[in-house]
């Protein structure tokens, strides 16, 4: 296996606009790319990132210097090596995008989604909700609601500057799904301590989903299959699995309702006009049978 290939600093002069001096910061150092030759890094070893640069520090990469498939993202002109999921936190991923992506309100959503807030910044959230347009190359802004996850060893302090990128850009909501013990979200707001929410709590995300969002649903199975039928139930018009089962009783007693009533006109004889059998289809269950037993104890069509 070859090592990941590094981001080479940019040399040409022309090829990103140098920013304006600043006394405050410092050059930053170079990045350098590894020979093609060197081993890939230890497992042990940190991913091949910036060591940690002051808050100050601008780097000297731009959005345009990272391809579509690199595995970078950009923190104020750093580069931040991204790893592949794991097992658990990639099905997990899988199930949450899906929950998010068929809320009634969302036309928009997406996985690993570029988003170029600023020429230094690049984030892909795992799932992005809201800002997701169909078209090549990163996204201008920044999306509604962000979905990270989170499992036993990520780098918390990497994690921790891509939620403040991302709500510095103009994300309303991260939501970064705990899967290590005890399972839980944390939600992070702009101007908002992060709270944690644990299975059986509601997650809300007014503006950006229409339905509140079961902790449990963004890594579990069943629950996620819950929620989905739900949104896809909501977008046919209709409220949820149990008003669809009493529509279809009710229509279905209606049907057999009208069926009865002509099965006795038969019986006595009595034609049907084209208005009469017409006029059956606007009477619901409780009208329908009171003219079923007015024509058994009269035996005739009731005058209007």
């Amino acid at each position: 296996m070859q090592a990941p290939e590094l981001l080479a600093a940019p040399t040409d002069p022309a090829q990103t606009p140098a920013p304006a001096p600043d006394p405050r910061e410092s050059a930053p150092a170079p990045v350098t790319a590894l020979p093609s030759s060197a081993p890939p890094p230890s497992p042990a070893t940190s991913a091949p990132d910036l060591p940690s640069p002051r808050p100050d520090q601008r780097g000297p990469f731009r959005a345009e210097h990272v391809r579509p498939g690199d595995p970078y993202e950009l923190s104020h002109g750093h580069p931040v090596f991204c790893l592949p999921s794991g097992g658990r936190a990639s099905g997990a991923l899988l199930l949450g995008g899906a929950v998010v992506a068929w809320d009634p309100a969302v036309s928009e959503a997406g996985a690993g989604t570029g988003y170029r807030p600023a020429p230094e910044v690049l984030r892909a959230p795992h799932v992005a909700v809201g800002n997701v347009p169909d078209t090549p190359g990163w996204v201008p802004g920044a999306p509604a609601l962000a979905i990270e996850y989170a499992d036993a060893g990520d780098d918390e302090a990497r994690l921790a500057r891509k939620i403040d990128d991302l709500l510095g850009a103009g994300t309303r909501w991260v939501w970064v799904v705990r899967l290590a013990a005890p399972r839980h979200v944390e939600v992070h707001a702009p101007g908002e301590p992060p709270r944690r929410a644990f299975p059986g709590e509601l997650l809300h995300a007014p503006g950006a989903l229409q339905n509140p969002v079961q902790v449990e649903a963004l890594y579990d199975r069943a629950a996620a299959q819950r929620a989905i039928l739900t949104s896809l139930l909501q977008r046919e018009g209709h409220s949820s699995l149990e008003s669809l089962r009493d529509r279809g009783l009710r229509e279905g007693r209606n049907e057999g309702l009208q069926q009865a009533v002509r099965d006795v006109c038969d019986v006595l004889g009595i034609a049907l006009s084209t208005d009469e059998d017409a006029s059956l289809l606007e009477l619901d269950g409780p009208p329908l049978a009171a003219l079923l037993e007015r024509l058994k104890r009269e035996r005739r069509w009731p005058l209007p």
